[in-house]
């Protein structure tokens, strides 16, 4: 097929601009992927979906993409400007466990969370860990370009001087002397020589178990290094696309260009892209402010913030009805209007096989088809994509009712409309429906209602009893009457 014309908003330019490939059809895409010392959070997902669906569309649209996410498996201290204990280290000391089981539960974790959203694997998925040859490597290759000094067994970037010939904070559209102003002076004891410093290498205390020997001694890389080495090992030294959360503009993907740069010589990446932050009822979802929650706890509703639980595919419909560059506000009256918009989609998909054609239809639906590609060519917009797809629903009920006809070539165009965006390029998917369960739920209750009167009729009151009892802890009463035995699910 064509190639789609698409546009692309540039972190780096502040502007959309026409998707031009390095190497056409082939795209290169790097995405930052989680720090695996804890359950992965709403932000993460909301970052990895947004990817997911700028990564289906690109192959629907005629790319061959290599879409490259890492995993951060060691060297992410607490702070940003190399402060803190390292995650992993003090989540093991916490649980008594090896550093490796922290990564290993919830590396394990957040794949089963992205296969529950139904997002598609990478291409490749490299960790941090299996790749401190070429951190060291590459770490070796910025102290001889001149930007880089060791001191004392760690290795820092030297940020003012890269920033005599290159603008460091282009990306953050930030000034050095601005970035300057916002950090700390150095106290007398500390290893860098500038306040914007940051560490490539970092020397291992005594009481460090994850460590690997390199030319500076003992130690473990820096967090900013491990995306550079790794998306310059998969992808060359200058690729398509790198995305992320827009939280990592500032430092790690400020670090990263510099870095890749010092090594390099080239500008390292085409188009930066980033997904807007979360909030819940208006406020920033984050752990201080006690609003966060996790997938799992949104799935079940087992959250004081939740009055139910949201099933996987309803939260994705839900986060793809906003703008990955725009802010995503959580609330109750959302979700449960998001979960309504997603049974009604999947309805009206259900009612495309039954539809019955004529020989004219009374809708065009090649406008509808156009729009949708409109939509997604330009920055990926998922909700006016959404929009489009519910004037087809309107058609579809509409046929199905009766009041509107479709020929038998427009009805072809849409269901492939339809399958099209809703399932290859949305990811979204069929759920057992509600009245699935209602319908399960039935079936086994009746089973143990009769098996219940059977043992009663056998004057057997001990099963009898214990059948009632069992089911009340479950908080299902039940009620004997002449008309016979009923149940319900307590409140």
């Amino acid at each position: 097929m064509t190639l789609q014309q698409i546009e692309i908003f540039n972190t780096l330019t502040r502007k959309k601009e026409k998707f031009v490939p390095i190497n056409p059809p082939f795209v290169g895409m790097y995405v930052c992927g989680p720090t695996v010392y804890s359950d992965v959070h709403l932000g993460n997902c909301r970052t990895f979906i947004s990817f997911d669906l700028i990564y289906r569309y690109l192959v629907h649209a005629g790319y061959k993409v290599r879409y490259v996410r890492n995993i951060t498996d060691a060297g992410h201290l607490e702070g940003d400007r190399d402060e803190g204990e390292d995650k992993f280290a003090k989540k093991a000391k916490l649980e008594q466990v090896e550093p490796m089981e922290i990564v290993q539960k919830y590396t394990l974790g957040f794949r089963d969370v992205m296969r529950m959203f139904n997002t598609l694997s990478p291409s490749i998925e490299p960790t941090a860990t299996g790749h401190i040859l070429e951190q060291i490597e590459m770490t070796k290759q910025i102290i001889a370009s001149g930007l880089a000094y060791e001191s004392n067994g760690t290795v820092y970037f030297d940020v003012e001087k890269y920033s005599q010939k290159n603008n460091y904070g282009l990306l953050s559209n930030r000034k050095l002397e601005e970035l300057l102003e916002g950090t700390r002076e150095l106290g007398g004891q500390d290893e860098k020589k500038g306040r914007l410093d940051f560490a490539l290498w970092i020397k291992a205390k005594p009481e460090h178990i994850m460590r690997w020997p390199s030319p500076w001694g003992s130690g473990f890389p820096g967090w900013h290094i491990e995306c550079s080495a790794m998306s310059t090992k998969y992808l060359g030294t200058t690729f398509d696309i790198h995305g992320g959360g827009m939280d990592l503009i500032a430092t790690h993907h400020t670090n990263e260009i510099a870095q890749s740069q010092a090594c390099n010589h080239c500008e390292p990446v085409k188009y930066w892209m980033h997904t807007n932050m979360l909030t819940v009822n208006g406020v920033r979802m984050s752990k201080s402010a006690g609003n966060g929650f996790l997938p799992m706890e949104l799935f079940t509703g087992n959250h004081k913030l939740l009055e139910k639980g949201y099933s996987p595919m309803s939260v994705r419909f839900f986060m793809l009805q906003t703008h990955y560059r725009s802010t995503l506000d959580f609330s109750n009256e959302a979700l449960q209007a998001s979960e309504k918009g997603f049974e009604r989609l999947m309805n009206a998909v259900n009612t495309l096989e039954k539809l019955k054609t004529s020989e004219k239809s009374s809708s065009d639906i090649k406008p509808l088809h156009a729009k949708c590609y409109s939509a997604m060519n330009d920055d990926f917009n998922s909700p006016i994509l959404l929009a489009h797809l519910f004037d087809g629903v309107k058609i579809i009920n509409s046929t199905h009712a009766g009041t509107e006809t479709i020929s038998k070539e427009d009805l072809d165009l849409l269901k492939k409309t339809f399958h099209d965006f809703v399932f290859d390029v949305l990811g979204l998917k069929e759920e057992e429906s509600a009245s699935n369960n209602d319908e399960l739920a039935n079936n086994l209750m009746n089973l143990i209602l009769e098996i219940r009167n059977e043992a009663k009729a056998k004057k057997d009151f001990s099963t009898s009893d214990k059948i009632r009892d069992g089911l009340a802890k479950t908080k299902i009463s039940i009620k004997d009457s002449k008309e016979g035995t009923t149940w319900e699910l307590q409140k």
